[in-house]
């Protein structure tokens, strides 16, 4: 059985890291069984609280999982292979990485200026300038600001937290479906993942209030722009998803705003509503560049604190060139006249695919962002019938946890003209496959 499953080692760690190189390398997929505890012990010549130990490691960094008497199984979305998308096919119609509009991006020109000679700007890790513009950005929405820090993006910045204040095994809500990488991440850093359900204004009040009784740790939510069903929240939902988190005043609540100027709906957040814990992210990749690996926060004294020391460990500070070339492009008349038209422009782009699908009696699902769900029963006989038709769009496995299928496209760089088209040929896709999942 261990020369099957390729599985080695005479201690809990060398079990656990030849399971997770067999994972990395593919030779154990997602889904694949591996073998009960006291027949790899007798396999290997180890005790069985041996195997049973390199098991529980796995199973803490989302490696594998257990269903009962189905045994340990290799994760759907291991921590040690992040749910890539897979590489778009030559000569198809990329509609499925999530990204802007290279047309829409201004131009990225670093600071003349370097900083002098070999310093430390721990002592100074923000650039006052920077940090004021930020919090008058912040202030603008409703959000808090007495309390602002910066990171790498936004994903740094929700793992840091995370890592900062829960353990491995604690659990976080988060939604479903939503990013695939935020999924990978809490799996990355062996926490547990609580499914909490998505529609047009968010999480569901009610999802969420069960996921609280589950006892999860910390909340993550996206507050418009939800990747990838498109979901903002509403006033009404705001207040109700706040008076729902207020019941748990020791959970860490992270309201993720990555598309912040584009995402084509007002804030409403629930950082002002009185929480003990909580921090609102934003960074500026969907709007002035991918490069521009910079975030910021605001958060409650605590938060920023504990973010801090830690970031001061590693990293110290973000590059004040990457702040200085943000600075520069904020204050640009220019800039901000071009993420006005990019703003408009996926609006548009998004509204005209929703409403050409409508026509076909196909509903989708795209409030504000840059993306549109579209709900279907076989996500791969949809992504194959549009590749033939020359569109490459995302299947919703890697989105999802238990969420419904769908597939998510993206419209950031689709012409309404060709949405007409685009909705012609997902009609006729289901029309074909109508045999294997009814449209």
């Amino acid at each position: 059985m261990a020369i099957r499953y390729g599985i080695t080692g005479g201690t809990a760690k060398a079990i656990s890291a030849s399971v997770e190189r067999a994972v990395t390398e593919g030779a154990l997929e997602p889904g694949a069984a591996l073998p009960p505890v006291r027949r790899l012990a007798d396999d290997l010549g180890v005790s069985p609280g041996t195997v049973a130990t390199a098991y529980k490691e796995l199973r803490q960094r989302g490696i594998v999982v257990t269903r009962g008497r189905g045994g340990t199984v290799v994760a759907e979305g291991p921590g040690v292979a992040s749910r890539r998308p897979p590489k778009v096919p030559e000569g198809l119609r990329d509609l499925a990485g999530g990204h802007p509009d290279p047309a829409l991006l201004p131009e990225l020109v670093p600071p003349v200026r370097l900083s002098p000679g070999s310093r430390s700007h721990r002592s100074v890790p923000r650039l006052p300038r920077l940090e004021e513009t930020v919090r008058e950005w912040l202030a603008a929405d409703g959000v808090p600001a007495g309390h602002v820090t910066f990171a790498h993006g936004a994903l740094d910045m929700i793992g840091r937290l995370l890592s900062v204040e829960l353990r491995p095994g604690d659990a976080v809500a988060v939604e479903d479906p939503g990013y695939h990488h935020l999924l990978d991440l809490v799996t990355a850093l062996g926490l547990r993942t609580v499914a909490v359900a998505v529609d047009d204004e968010g999480m569901r009040p009610e999802a969420l209030r069960a996921a609280l009784r589950e006892g999860v740790r910390a909340v993550v939510c996206v507050p418009r722009a939800q990747n990838p069903y498109g979901g903002c929240f509403s006033a009404a939902r705001r207040d109700a998803l706040a008076g729902v988190l207020c019941e748990a005043p020791d959970v860490l609540v992270i309201e993720n705003d990555f598309a912040t100027e584009i995402a084509g709906a007002p804030l409403h957040s629930v950082t002002g509503a009185g929480l003990a814990r909580w921090a609102h992210v934003r960074t500026v990749t969907k709007f002035l560049g991918t490069d521009l690996r910079w975030a910021a926060a605001a958060c409650d004294a605590t938060t920023l604190a504990r973010h801090d020391g830690r970031l001061l460990l590693t990293s110290g500070w973000v590059s004040h060139l990457l702040q200085e070339t943000v600075l520069g492009l904020m204050g640009d008349a220019a800039t901000s006249a071009l993420v006005g038209r990019a703003r408009e422009a996926y609006a548009r782009r998004r509204r005209t695919l929703i409403d050409e699908l409508g026509r076909h009696g196909i509903a989708a699902h795209g409030a504000s962002g840059m993306n549109v769900w579209v709900p279907v029963r076989d996500e791969s006989a949809v992504v194959n019938g549009l590749r033939s038709h020359g569109w490459w769009v995302a299947a919703g496995a890697r989105f999802r946890i238990g969420s419904a299928p769908g597939v998510r496209i993206t419209t950031a760089a689709l012409p309404t003209s060709d949405g007409a088209r685009l909705a012609r040929d997902f009609a006729a896709v289901l029309g074909e496959s109508q045999a294997t999942y009814g449209g």
